[in-house]
């Protein structure tokens, strides 16, 4: 039987999908959920009032949950931000860390931090606000 891991309000906004790799200098914004089919380079930037899914690297900045909205996360094939940004909260990649993970990625916010834990949720890779 599958497991089924919930994405804050996934189901209850409207999502967008960007059919490819953002460059640098790309800008997408979205009054709910962003899905890119794709990596986000860095100098591309994703806000979403909701989460943002990346089927890819994320190398760029993105925000979720600019509304406000602290449930709010981002999941990528791997987490390699210039900047991290949910809700008010903002992070960065450690200078010099590596950490090559073989599954999925995800940042949320945890006791006013935010986490990045691999996806499904299972083990914590670090936490940086």
């Amino acid at each position: 039987m599958a497991r089924q891991y919930a994405l804050g309000g996934i189901v209850e906004l409207p999502t967008k999908v960007v059919d490819g790799t953002l460059r640098s200098g790309v800008s997408v914004r979205f009054e709910g959920n962003v899905v890119v089919l794709g990596d986000v380079n860095p100098g591309a930037e994703v806000t979403a009032a909701g989460n943002v899914i990346v089927m890819g690297v994320l190398r760029g900045t993105v925000q979720a949950g600019a509304a406000g909205d602290e449930r709010a996360v981002i999941v990528a094939f791997r987490l390699r931000p210039v900047q991290l940004r949910i809700a008010d909260h903002i992070s960065r990649s450690p200078d010099g860390e590596v950490f090559n993970p073989n599954q999925p990625e995800m940042a949320r916010v945890r006791d006013g931090t935010v986490v990045i834990e691999t996806f499904p949720p299972g083990g914590e890779r670090q936490g940086k606000n």
